[in-house]
């Protein structure tokens, strides 16, 4: 992991929209060469988050530093580090991929040789060289979502923020473009990604927060708030509800399980996973 990664801070971020505030004093800290999980519902705040942090649109209050530095006072540089992957396609549908990646290039002022190396460089890394000339309009899904990744990569940034870049793909697409984030980390990126997907979160990210109605509740590693539940659960089926149980180990889980089966009673057992521990932080204003 590379050193010269940026460490990102947020400090008291708010933000307003027609009365409805969309963030509310959010402080975090992203560590160098860390990818960092926001999750959260639709609505969140997650998309306002990323905007801010790209420089589109800037806070109400608050700070947001790179390496120390105001990111507001100095945007036009700062932003020359910044690669987004968006949650909308925003590609041009018309134009085959190394155009639209060429125009990203010019967008950023990049010397046309370099526009070049840099196509083929980020469409090899996304497995998609060999469509270069196909218009963006006849790609499947799961490739639109790798080119909006090599375009974030075009003009080479430290940072990259991800908006829920699997969103309505398929489990197969979305565990090929976890390998392709991760790669991305390790060649020496400070990386948030925004989603709702809790799986994705568990398996990608060193940290993850959670955010709901525009407050974050908690932040830690994935195993650790795992930990704070158990490490196996039973859910248990009634005609109301679903009642889930934890426990700290399988032997008092499958006692348990005995138990309700003895009753007939429909129950499983499970792991513990991400998705459990984000009801409990915020069941209360679901």
């Amino acid at each position: 992991m590379s050193q010269n990664c940026p460490k990102i801070s947020v400090e008291n971020i708010s933000k307003t929209f027609d009365r409805i505030k969309a963030l509310k004093s959010l402080s975090f800290s992203i560590k160098r060469g860390e990818l960092f999980a926001l999750l959260g519902p639709n609505g969140a705040g997650k998309t306002t988050l990323i905007k801010i942090l790209a420089g589109i649109i800037p806070p109400d209050k608050g700070k947001v530093l790179i390496d120390g530095k105001d990111f507001f006072k100095d945007i036009s540089k700062f932003k020359k580090e910044i690669g987004v992957v968006p949650q909308t396609i925003n590609l041009e549908p018309e134009l085959n991929l190394e155009e639209n990646l060429l125009i990203h290039g010019l967008i950023y002022k990049m010397p046309f040789n370099k526009i070049k190396k840099q196509i083929k460089k980020v469409l090899l890394f996304v497995d998609l060289w060999e469509r270069r000339k196909h218009r963006v309009k006849n790609l499947s899904g799961g490739m639109k979502r790798r080119l909006l990744i090599a375009r974030a990569l075009m003009h080479e940034p430290s940072i990259l923020l991800l908006d829920e870049p699997t969103v309505g793909l398929d489990p197969q697409i979305r565990r090929r473009l976890w390998e392709l984030i991760k790669k991305i980390q390790l060649k020496g990126a400070t990386i948030l990604l925004t989603t709702h997907y809790m799986e994705e979160a568990e398996q990608l990210a060193d940290r993850v927060a959670f955010i709901h109605k525009g407050k974050l509740t908690v932040i830690d590693t994935p195993s650790n708030l795992i930990a704070t539940l158990g490490q196996y659960a039973i859910d248990i089926y009634t005609k109301e509800k679903r009642i889930t149980k934890y426990f700290q180990s399988r032997e008092k889980a499958e006692k348990e399980l005995l138990l309700y089966s003895r009753e007939n009673t429909l129950v499983t057992l499970r792991r513990i996973t991400l998705e459990d521990v984000f009801f409990k932080y915020i069941r209360s204003e679901l």
